[in-house]
């Protein structure tokens, strides 16, 4: 189902959010709705927030849309609140994974939950996508239940679960729902909704690209990879590698095939990734009537934090080439960058700018990576991503071309727009691809008028092993492009600083790479706030590294930390100036026998 040619019913188009009780529904003259989607996040009906953008696509095909937010799991009746769907439930967990949401990295209570209202935490279950699913069955039998968002996608097969410390089964098993969407989900909605529209059940959602079923057989299924099952990953690393690896190479919408996996006396299936957006269907989609806000039921509660944080931000495109072996990006938004067009993301910013509360700032422009923005590479439309070669690793493809023209045009359109005097790049760059003479422009009107002052960018290590393990280019790359930020600046007249990204405990990492990082970063007066201790996100490269203690990709043995305590100490010395840090610190120095280097650390 293509969106552009999806047809709106402006009958069920009011400038108000969408239904979350029968008052609602009494307001627009609705008996019930055709679908109520269950969402693990409170609900913000603004494009960045997955279950209001999916209600607004499926409102604009002409479907009755309700939304259940972060409904209490302990009471049935929270999930009667809107009645009995025609359709169907649509259940996500939200924007993060629940079980990240829920705990640190050292497995502690997180204190806030930035998706739920005042940050209050634990409103949303561990393994939120079974619960809530597991409630609805119990509450309406026989209504088709459809599972999407991140934590589906990334939990779509067998996979490493880093909080259990073990292999789990897809969650579309766990949760025993109908069918599981994978990717950012929009033509598999529409397509399922419309073929139950059309049909008395669940059957019949066979054959929809971005989606995982179950069969009791694979007769019929054709051109697709049979993986190690459940049971053999279970018990074998090797075998988790092997299927992992299969997965891995089948993910793209152009030339992946189906992958069947058996899990008992039943087999998964999913099916190649949904085709990538159009530049039309993009900007259809973020010209939805989204109210770009929280709901009102909130205000009493001070609003939603995370969202203050996109309120005044623009999706300029979606989909990264970069392919980080720890980034859960490639399994939900693919490698294939999509790009709305400057006059739907000009229209959108004009909009933002009409709030009275708005203050000239745009926070950010951008997507996973903000200067993607309209790459291109002849081989997306005929056979897609290459499956055995790496789009910026070790360096950038002469293929894959970068849309720099297009964004100092985007932004010279953004700067005419009134009462806009401000439009930031926020999100992260890739400096690999802002050091040669093709970035001169783009670097020189970024550094002039789209930096807030500081810049965000992802080194995440130095120790040339472990930024290959990660799929990052080399060190040396980084201080090139540190040399280049400082002479445009410079030049500029600007005093302008990076923002560094590390990430402390990445598989292959020893104490010794954390203290060579540390080093550098003491020597250089770095003193990073930002640093995230590693954690397995499943079905990533890095997770698997992480759990069998190979590479999947070429069956080498490598080194993972996995003690607290290591884990905490290679932490602690790339935060060497954090005064709580002093005892591990001293504690790794002892360690490898670099008690000398203690003053550089300690003073």
């Amino acid at each position: 189902m293509a969106l552009s040619a999806v047809k709106g019913y402006n009958i069920f188009y009011m400038r108000d959010f969408l239904s979350i009780s029968k008052k609602d529904l009494k307001k627009r003259g609705w008996s019930e709705l055709d679908i109520i989607l269950v969402t693990g996040d409170a609900y913000v009906d603004h494009p960045s927030y997955g279950a209001a953008l999916i209600g607004r696509v499926l409102e604009d095909a002409g479907f009755k849309v309700g939304i259940i937010a972060q409904p209490d799991w302990r009471m049935l009746d929270d999930f009667k609140r809107l009645g009995r769907p025609k359709l169907f439930f649509g259940v996500t967990a939200g924007n993060i994974d629940s079980m990240l949401a829920r705990y640190t990295a050292n497995k502690k209570i997180r204190n806030v939950d930035d998706y739920s209202p005042g940050g209050r935490a634990l409103l949303r279950p561990e393994r939120a996508s079974i619960v809530y699913a597991n409630k609805l069955q119990e509450a309406f039998k026989g209504v088709p239940i459809i599972l999407g968002g991140i934590e589906a996608s990334m939990r779509r097969l067998a996979h490493y679960d880093y909080w259990s410390d073990r292999v789990r089964r897809s969650l579309l098993l766990d949760s025993k729902a109908d069918i599981l969407v994978y990717g950012m989900g929009e033509k598999q909605i529409l397509e399922i909704a419309y073929r139950l529209k059309d049909s008395a059940g669940a059957t019949g959602l066979e054959n929809i690209s971005g989606t995982v079923i179950t069969r009791k057989s694979l007769d019929g299924l054709k051109d697709y990879v049979l993986v190690p099952s459940f049971e053999e990953i279970f018990q074998d690393k090797d075998a988790f590698n092997d299927a992992f690896k299969a997965i891995y190479s089948e993910s793209d919408p152009i030339s992946g095939k189906a992958i069947a996996q058996k899990c008992g006396d039943r087999f998964l299936v999913q099916y190649p990734p949904a085709s990538p957006l159009t530049t039309e269907e993009m900007d259809r989609i973020y010209a939805l009537p989204y109210m770009r806000n929280w709901h009102p039921v909130y205000d009493k509660d001070g609003g939603i934090p995370g969202f203050e944080t996109v309120r005044n931000s623009v999706t300029s495109h979606r989909g990264c080439s970069g392919g980080c072996s720890f980034c859960s990006l490639y399994l939900h938004q693919g490698r294939i960058i999509q790009s709305r067009s400057i006059k739907s993301v000009v229209r959108e910013i004009a909009a933002i700018a009409e709030d009275k509360k708005f203050r000239g700032t745009i926070t950010d422009i951008g997507g996973p990576t903000a200067n993607m923005y309209m790459a291109m590479c002849p081989s997306w439309k005929e056979t897609g991503a290459c499956r055995n070669k790496r789009c910026l690793v070790p360096e950038k493809c002469k293929n894959l071309t970068l849309g720099y023209e297009h964004s100092i045009r985007l932004w010279k359109e953004l700067r005419r727009v009134p009462r806009v005097k401000h439009v930031f790049v926020g999100s992260g760059v890739r400096y690999d691809l802002l050091i040669d003479r093709y970035s001169d422009g783009y670097l020189r009107e970024l550094c002039a008028s789209h930096v807030s002052g500081q810049l965000k960018v992802a080194p995440e290590h130095c120790t040339g092993s472990v930024l290959e393990l990660m799929n990052k280019p080399q060190f040396k790359i980084y201080e090139k492009f540190i040399d280049r930020f400082q002479t445009v600046n410079k030049r500029l007249g600007k005093k302008q600083y990076l923002v560094n990204y590390f990430i402390s405990g990445h598989p292959g990492a020893r104490l010794e790479d954390a203290l060579k990082l540390a080093v550098y970063l003491a020597k250089n007066h770095i003193h990073p706030e930002q640093v995230q201790d590693y954690i397995p996100l499943p079905m990533t490269i890095s997770s698997s590294m992480y759990y069998t203690e190979k590479n999947p990709l070429t069956g080498k043995n490598m080194y993972v930390a996995k003690t607290q305590s290591e884990r905490t100490m290679q932490r602690a010395l790339l935060q060497y100036k954090n005064p709580q840090n002093r005892k591990h610190i001293l504690r790794a120095l002892k360690i490898l026998h670099k008690e000398s280097l203690k003053k550089l650390f300690c003073g």
